[in-house]
């Protein structure tokens, strides 16, 4: 938070983003390979998600015409298409990304113009013929006149204006692999909001740690078995507590996220919220502990998602010890403060994150800041049965990252926080296609 953290997205949660990136991107996205964000430090995977039955309004199209223009990336190519071919298009209102989109247009005028948002002396960039610039100057540089176009506009802009602008200044790019595949995976990240307390009581017994001091010394660092219960470990983290939790599966939900927030009530009622920030990890391998719940038979893997998980830590509490043990990593966090609770976690682009329009993906597929046409169908709980899948369609922007978020056509999808925002980014692993939506 793809908050540039570590999802194990980042958010980033970096990630996971909210990951070091960010912190957010990770994403807490695949359950059994990459149950990431939201930021940028690399987000765990120890296995290739499972093949995906691609919906009717996601299918592959046929194969490229010989006069076709394409682009190439060092994870693919973009082949440039029509807005007609956006499944959707004249349905999403538009409006509701302009917020992510003036947040990366802010970043690509200063960035382009040396910290003057002014967006005058800007130099021309060189791109090579026939490839995407994804430096962040020839990113910036690409997109200068289009961003002042944007910030013209101002912060409330009609409907309208946001459709003539888009469609305008912008062609849109189908985005493939190198061997020309369209489809691929959206996996989903949040920003957990979890309950705690300052000082440890007779329920809040589970400690969130800073980081040792002897962490960047000593590689690897004791793992998470380790820490539980050697006296030199927990030597090492005396007085290291930031908060406390009264539900371990709280404290393996933010690691696995890289980045959360932390809610206090004192003893005459008043809530304060603050912020929790990736601040590194124990360098120790990451290992997934639903496919470990898979292998002991608690659930199929079809049916793996964070939601199982959590049911089976409720109806096992004796064996929780000994799942969590499974995930040797453990992630160390510090406290930031957070004044306005409507703003998300800063992604790996460095600007604060949209949910639901704000994506992490692959650098070097897509540049940070670009807007993105996206594909896709709504998470839905597991059923034999399950109904037909509900679109997901809409314009997102790509602001955040994580280690686990590889490939054209791979996104990681910020949910959010608060209510339902846990459930639909645990529950999300579906079908994708990405059109990038890039100057004309």
């Amino acid at each position: 938070m793809s908050s540039s953290s570590f999802r194990s997205r980042s958010v980033g949660l970096c990630r996971a983003t909210l990951r070091p990136r960010s912190g957010l991107s990770l994403a807490a996205a695949l359950i059994l390979g990459t149950l990431a964000g939201c930021g940028t430090p690399p987000r765990p995977t120890d296995s290739a998600p499972p093949p995906l039955e691609i919906p009717p309004s996601v299918q592959t199209p046929p194969p490229l015409a010989s006069d076709a223009e394409v682009r190439t990336t060092p994870r693919g190519r973009w082949v440039k298409a029509e807005w007609r071919d956006l499944p959707g298009w004249d349905q999403d209102t538009l409006t509701l990304a302009w917020p992510a989109l003036t947040k990366s247009c802010d970043k690509a005028l200063t960035a382009a113009n040396g910290g003057n948002t002014s967006g005058r002396g800007l130099a021309a960039a060189a791109v090579a013929t026939g490839t995407v610039g994804l430096s962040p100057f020839a990113v910036a540089s690409a997109w200068n006149a289009t961003c002042r176009e944007v910030r013209r506009l101002g912060s409330t802009p009609t409907e309208a204006q946001v459709r003539q602008l888009l469609q305008q200044r912008l062609q849109p790019w189908r985005i493939e692999s190198a061997e020309g595949k369209t489809d691929g995976l959206l996996t989903g990240y949040f920003e957990p909001l979890l309950e705690a307390s300052r000082t440890r009581t007779a329920r809040h017994t589970v400690p969130i740690h800073a980081a040792p001091a002897d962490l960047a010394s000593r590689k690897p660092w004791y793992t998470r078995g380790e820490i539980d219960s050697l006296p030199a470990a927990q030597a090492a983290l005396k007085g290291r507590e930031i908060a406390w939790l009264a539900d371990p599966m709280d404290l393996l939900l933010v690691q696995i996220q890289g980045s959360g927030r932390l809610a206090f009530t004192a003893p005459d009622g008043q809530r304060s919220i603050t912020r929790l920030a990736f601040a590194g990890h124990n360098d120790q391998p990451y290992q997934s502990v639903g496919r470990w719940l898979v292998e002991q038979g608690a659930f199929t893997l079809e049916q793996a998602s964070w939601p199982a998980i959590r049911q089976w830590s409720r109806q096992n509490p004796q064996r929780v010890k000994e799942m969590l043990a499974v995930n040797t990593r453990y992630v160390f966090f510090r406290e930031e403060p957070l004044p306005d609770p409507s703003v998300g976690a800063v992604g790996a682009q460095g600007v604060p994150l949209t949910p639901g329009r704000s994506i992490a993906v692959d650098k070097d597929s897509i540049p940070y800041g670009t807007p993105v046409w996206l594909a896709s169908t709504e998470p839905q709980p597991w059923s034999a049965t399950p109904p037909a899948p509900r679109p997901l369609q809409r314009l997102v922007v790509a602001q955040d990252t994580g280690s686990a978020i590889i490939g054209a056509v791979r996104a990681d999808y910020f949910w959010g926080w608060g209510d339902g925002a846990e459930d639909r980014a645990g529950r999300t692993k579906q079908p994708l296609r990405l059109w990038a939506l890039w100057p004309k």
